[in-house]
């Protein structure tokens, strides 16, 4: 793919989050607006967007490489994890907490499908799927462990019933089966799904309102953090894949999931575990403020 093409599509996404930050500064997006497109962008386009990504004519490749994407995902949060546990051991409990929740969790669905939906189309959409299915497993079971320590908390309940999962079995059920659903019922959920990307980014905006400027910046971990998820793991991967000899698409997909910034529900989960919520908000909006950069260097770096 052209470089210029890449870039291209990485600075669209990026305009459309500047008038998402426009709008909700003047109020034009509520709060309560934002939590309720959250909702159905989780909840509705975002399941759409996998299943109808699904919609391909069935190939013994398509499945085998949908395997390696499955296969370097786990591999990966895996890395992840060991990497947190080591390079932020001698910081405090609760920044501990927030930097190996973010060294391993990045914004793969939220942020990743848009992006890779506008680079490769509807094929990096379905590889994607088991990314970030892999993703939302780690979440909801270890990524709870990360911020409550006690091995109880996970809840394989809420892994079974994430809508995006769900989406993603009933996808590869379809995509296995001769059967397909009705053309207009995929047409609909085509129409529904195509809302995922402007949404998202709309939403990502939204969110960059929430911290003010003077505070943002303040405060070594962030960028300590910051470095470890935009630059480090992302590096990683790309070599990684470029050693078990990844074809482009996979490679690329692989590579800008784990590119993205920090994942949008390290506040959440700060929150509820009573973590260290000012600095997993500025993680976020920070890491998501200088993936204005590291975003297109990497798109750049898969596809040249």
């Amino acid at each position: 793919m052209n470089n210029q093409v890449v870039v291209n599509q990485v600075l669209i996404l990026f305009f459309i989050i500047a008038l998402g930050f426009i709008a909700r500064k003047k109020n034009v997006l509520s709060s309560t607006a934002t939590k309720d497109l959250t909702s159905l962008l989780m909840n509705v386009t975002c399941p759409f967007t996998i299943f109808t990504s699904f919609r391909l004519e069935y190939s013994r490749a398509a499945l085998f490489g949908a395997g390696q994407v499955l296969a370097f995902a786990v591999g990966f949060h895996l890395f992840a994890l060991l990497l947190g546990l080591v390079i932020f051991n001698r910081q405090p409990e609760a920044v501990k907490r927030v930097l190996r929740f973010t060294t391993t969790f990045s914004n793969c669905g939220f942020m990743g499908f848009p992006l890779l939906q506008s680079v490769y189309g509807k094929n990096g959409i379905f590889y994607a799927s088991f990314y970030v299915m892999v993703f939302n497993l780690f979440l909801w079971t270890v990524g709870i462990r990360l911020f409550s320590g006690k091995r109880e908390e996970a809840s394989w309940q809420k892994v079974l019933a994430n809508p995006n999962l769900i989406a993603v079995g009933l996808g590869l059920i379809s995509f296995l089966l001769p059967a397909k659903l009705p053309d207009p019922v995929y047409a609909a959920m085509e129409i529904v799904g195509a809302m995922n990307t402007p949404l998202s980014m709309l939403l990502v905006g939204a969110t960059l309102t929430e911290v003010q400027a003077g505070q943002l910046f303040a405060g070594w971990p962030v960028y300590y953090g910051s470095i470890v998820r935009l630059l480090i793991m992302p590096f990683i991967a790309l070599i990684t894949t470029g050693l078990l000899n990844f074809p482009p698409l996979l490679q690329g997909v692989c590579v800008l999931s784990a590119a993205t910034p920090a994942a949008a529900l390290t506040t959440s989960f700060a929150a509820k575990y009573d973590g260290d919520t000012r600095l997993s908000s500025r993680m976020i909006l920070l890491s998501t403020l200088f993936s204005v950069v590291t975003l297109p260097f990497f798109a750049f770096l898969v596809n040249r």
